[in-house]
């Protein structure tokens, strides 16, 4: 299933409980704008290269657009559609100004020499600087990319209209950048874990996590989970996939990744398993952070988690998230799951409109404040009208922009 079609799914799921006509539906979902750009660039060999990048602009009913540029090799214009969209809903589920955007070139970061793909970032700003910007819409790190790359953006962007640190979020802290920034996600993945473990009655300390994903998002919810005394029995990326019963070292592996290029192979700490056993292991607690699309129709029966932690876009297909649902197996979704990323982004945005560097207390007392208290209204509307943590989700998001649209006007 095409990701515009499983989020239309989801849409729709939370329009009929909105009781939302067909036009209004219509206007909520298309976007604004939709741009596709060619990237010629000269490699480091002499050779000429072409890339084709995306960025679809979706709403900007609550505020200028925000949303990830992202660097992979399987990019296309349905899948930046379908996050975008995204983007519009978890922005206003956590009740920041912002509508939704996000963005991509389709090519292998890993391919690239620095040089190599510093000239195709370059190339991209020059395509959509006067579509971009501070008050219109603001890039920010995602799948393949980093703060460097932001960097790139932000001076690309300022030889155009000036110095404008705000035109761009998830740069380095040394240029002006946000201190909890590179956490900030995996952080509100794990302390959204917490509240739903404490919601249903479990008890925290002991509960047993497995991790499919060991990049910045999910060893920063691996750090945090273990902190707060869960078991970390299971943890994946694309390379290895390790289980102990009695807990892996969270500490012990990150410094591993770090000192072999990045990833887990040939790590000894634990058992190696594959990927559909890391997935099917028996846990208390699955938190996809990699991929999307990784719980699907096939393998849905064989999940033996009663709770799933979205940190991923995307990880469900609706035919297993209804699935889920029909067996009573929660799932905390992405779009509320995965926003301390784009939470810690508007607190970049303000603290560069101000020109004032917050400190690294304030961000992490503001983001747990703002996750916190989006998860209890999330969790009072699913009470309340009986329904899925997801549609309810939807449910708040799609409303506030349905608000904000006809409290503009149209035209």
């Amino acid at each position: 299933m095409r990701s515009s079609e499983a989020n239309r799914i989801y849409f729709d799921r939370a329009a009929d409980q909105l009781d939302l006509s067909e036009n209004i539906r219509q206007l909520l979902l298309t976007p604004r704008r939709e741009v596709q750009v060619q990237l010629p660039v000269e490699l480091d060999s002499g050779a000429v290269a072409s890339f084709i990048g995306y960025r679809v602009q979706h709403n900007n009913a609550r505020g200028p657009m925000k949303g990830g540029l992202r660097y992979h090799p399987q990019v296309d214009l349905d899948e930046i559609r379908a996050l975008a969209s995204l983007m519009t809903w978890k922005t206003a589920v956590v009740n920041i100004p912002y509508g939704g955007a996000k963005g991509g070139i389709a090519l292998d970061p890993n391919s690239l020499s620095t040089r190599e793909l510093q000239r195709v970032t370059r190339r991209f700003v020059d395509n959509v600087h006067d579509l971009i910007g501070p008050d219109v819409d603001i890039p920010a790190p995602d799948m393949g990319t980093s703060s460097e790359v932001m960097a790139w953006i932000m001076n690309q962007y300022d030889k155009f209209h000036g110095f404008s640190p705000a035109c761009v979020t998830g740069k380095p802290v040394e240029y002006h950048g946000l201190p909890g920034r590179e956490e900030a996600t995996g952080r509100g993945v794990g302390l959204l874990t917490v509240k739903l473990l404490s919601r249903l009655g479990r008890r925290i300390p002991g509960t047993r996590v497995a991790l499919q994903g060991f990049g910045n998002v999910g060893t920063h919810t691996a750090k945090f989970l273990q902190e707060t005394e869960c078991r970390i029995i299971a943890v994946g990326d694309a390379t290895a996939n390790v289980y102990r019963k009695e807990g892996l070292d969270v500490l012990e592996m990150i410094r591993y990744v770090h000192g072999n290029g990045g990833t887990l192979t040939g790590y000894q700490g634990g058992d190696a398993i594959s990927n559909q056993e890391l997935l099917s292991c028996n846990c208390d607690v699955l938190v996809p952070a990699a991929l999307g699309g990784v719980l699907t129709n096939e393998n849905a029966g064989h999940i033996k988690a009663p709770i799933i932690i979205e940190a991923a876009n995307a990880p469900t297909d609706p035919a297993a998230d209804a699935f889920f649902d029909e067996i009573g197996v929660t799932v905390l979704p992405d779009i509320l799951c995965n926003a301390g990323g784009v939470t810690a982004s508007w607190f970049e945005w303000v603290q560069n409109r101000q020109h004032y560097q917050w400190g690294m207390n304030r961000v992490r007392q503001e983001l747990d404040r703002i996750l916190g208290e989006a998860f209890e209204q999330v969790w009072q509307l699913a009470s309340s009208r009986k329904v899925s943590l997801r549609t309810a989700a939807f449910m708040l998001g799609v409303g506030r922009v349905r608000q904000a649209t006809a409290l503009g006007g149209i035209g």
